[in-house]
């Protein structure tokens, strides 16, 4: 081998590398139009049966059978919204209705009780809690100019939220009304010799991705089921939406069930505010952390391992660095796709790099 072919060689491989490093780099920048696609392929999966039914039992035109399925999902949308609103004004009668004396006293009266079994507690709830110096603090710390960094946040917020929504439907729209809108752009991409290659991937990738949808709105359920049941039996108005969206949480990897056990606790406090903490809402936080721990143990030790083990064949370790290197790049979308993006590219990586050894013990289970 001479000079001149270790030369091209090495060339060649920094080429490769620079073109893996720019690609990761503009991936990088157009995360926000990634995840729209995404979100926009996971409502095509799950709305493509019901665009089937529409047209084939009811005989609607196809436009017409896509657009029925994109305002059954902004109905559901709208609903889901509309049921936390009575939660909100519940909790906020609760905070009004308020007496912060008795709270004050109730917070002392715990803090002794915890002196009495873990020793001297350095923090003095009656400073904490007078109303008087909360309002002075507040007073002298008030500036008027955070009222419209407020507003500009909120309206900034809203913009974003219908931009992104409105994106999402609008992408979704066409991958309903042509399911192998995809698998049209990748063939004319790519030469014919790879076309049953492109055909045979997307395939097993749709059916993979049903898979772990399917299994992933049983999880929820469970938990669900679970949460309503723990915060039932602790008297929690509106235990049912609670629950749900607790559950939802869980889709978050990792940081998910957290955000659902504090708004659990947070809530349960709130809805038993003024009662005895002794009595009444020590033993119902217990209930509540009995129920969550329940909770994970059946996600941890059933729910995942039957979702990742026989939907998509991931195995715990790969889960493990796959949602938290997504996290680190992308954050919590990047946690919440880290799973059905790593499957997809397996997929394709069996498909058409199954040649290499990293490949074939990587796909192995595929």
């Amino acid at each position: 081998m001479d000079s001149k072919t270790i030369a091209n060689g090495i060339i060649r491989a920094v080429a490769i590398l620079a073109g893996i490093v720019a690609l990761g780099y503009f991936l990088y920048l157009i995360q926000t139009v990634l995840t729209y696609l995404l979100m926009a392929s996971v409502i095509a999966l799950i709305g493509r049966p019901v665009v089937v039914f529409l047209r084939r039992r009811l005989k609607f035109p196809g436009t017409v059978a896509v657009l029925t399925v994109i305002l059954l999902f902004l109905g559901i949308l709208v609903g889901l919204i509309s049921l936390f609103v009575p939660v909100l004004v519940e909790q906020g009668k609760n905070l009004a209705l308020l007496d912060l004396k008795s709270f004050e006293t109730n917070l002392n009266q715990l803090k002794e009780q915890l002196e009495a079994l873990f020793g001297q507690i350095p923090l003095r709830f009656d400073d904490v809690m007078k109303a008087d110096e909360l309002e002075q603090k507040f007073i002298k710390g008030l500036e008027m100019s955070f009222i419209p960094k407020i507003l500009n946040g909120v309206v900034s917020t809203l913009g974003s939220l219908s931009i992104g929504l409105l994106s999402v439907l609008f992408i979704s729209f066409f991958f309903l009304k042509d399911s192998h809108i995809i698998q049209k752009i990748l063939l004319a991409m790519l030469p014919e010799s790879k076309e049953a290659s492109v055909i045979h991937s997307l395939q097993k990738i749709r059916t993979m991705l049903s898979r772990y949808f399917i299994g992933l709105i049983l999880q929820i359920l469970v938990l669900f089921v679970i949460y309503s049941v723990t915060l039932w039996l602790v008297g929690v108005p509106n235990a049912l939406v609670i629950a749900f969206l607790c559950a939802l949480f869980n889709i978050i990897p990792w940081i998910g069930p957290i955000i659902g056990l504090v708004l659990m606790v947070l809530l349960t406090m709130t809805s038993h505010l003024g009662q005895d903490w002794n009595a009444v809402i020590l033993p119902d936080l217990g209930w509540v952390l009995l129920g969550f721990g329940i909770s994970q143990l059946v996600d941890n030790f059933f729910s995942q391992p039957v979702i990742f083990s026989n939907a998509i064949r991931l195995q715990p370790l790969e889960i493990f660095l796959v949602i938290l290197i997504s996290g680190m790049l992308f954050g919590i979308m990047g946690m919440i796709i880290a799973v059905p993006g790593y499957t997809a590219l397996k997929v394709i990586l069996k498909e058409f790099m199954a040649e290499y050894r990293i490949v074939q013990r990587l796909t192995r289970d595929l």
